[in-house]
């Protein structure tokens, strides 16, 4: 679908809202649905990082519609030590209906924090629809209240669960993988953590351990 490709490329370059996702997705599981060479297939939901957020978000509305979830380093808790205090996020949330593109945040290269193999490293930098700017206001405060939400639903994660996560991930907490795993009510459920490889797990770490996260993943 040339359109639903096109929607995905310019999430990249516009940090639109959890709920304006939500309606993608919606859209995107009625259009599957629709095509008979794959109606019948199974749906599953793959997120890394922050798209580990609206893959979790995307079952917990649709939790019928999805035969799995694969998370890769998901990013669906933050650490209570960098979350504002409630009255600083009331007034972030209430600015960012004025000031939604504001850039209050300063920026911070996380290319080092992330690919473990130097040359995988420089072909990041190539990648167009990489998001390199500081993060805009409204942007983070939905990431805040995304992952509110969810950390409040976790038992509901009801569908068969699969987490990779870098044991050294600097970017997204491990432990928070666990703290996921750990909540869920699905009975299949499996963690991976990967000892001494960092946040891209897929696409980050030397050759080898790459072919070990995706064999992982499809077995």
């Amino acid at each position: 679908m040339p359109f639903m490709q096109w929607i995905i490329l310019d999430l990249g370059y516009h940090m639109v809202c959890m709920a304006t996702l939500q309606v993608l997705m919606e859209w995107w599981t009625m259009s599957l649905n629709s095509m008979k060479e794959v109606r019948d297939l199974p749906h599953f939901l793959l997120g890394q990082s922050m798209g580990g957020a609206v893959a979790l978000k995307v079952h917990l509305k649709q939790q019928k519609e999805w035969d799995g979830v694969l998370l890769v380093a998901p990013m669906c808790k933050i650490s209570e030590d960098v979350t504002p205090p409630a009255p600083v996020l009331k007034a972030l949330s209430i600015l960012s209906c004025f000031l939604p593109e504001a850039k209050l945040f300063p920026q911070k290269d996380i290319g080092d924090l992330a690919f473990r193999d130097p040359r995988k490293r420089k072909v990041a930098e190539y990648n167009v629809i990489s998001y390199a700017d500081q993060m805009r206001l409204r942007t983070a405060v939905e990431l805040l209240k995304a992952t509110k939400d969810i950390e409040s639903q976790l038992e509901k994660i009801s569908s068969p669960l699969l987490i990779l996560h870098g044991a050294a991930d600097m970017v997204t907490d491990p432990q928070v993988s666990k703290f996921l795993y750990e909540k869920a009510s699905t009975k299949d459920r499996t963690l991976k953590l990967y000892e001494g490889s960092y946040h891209s797990v897929l696409e980050g770490e030397p050759d080898d351990r790459i072919s070990t996260a995706i064999k992982d993943t499809v077995e």
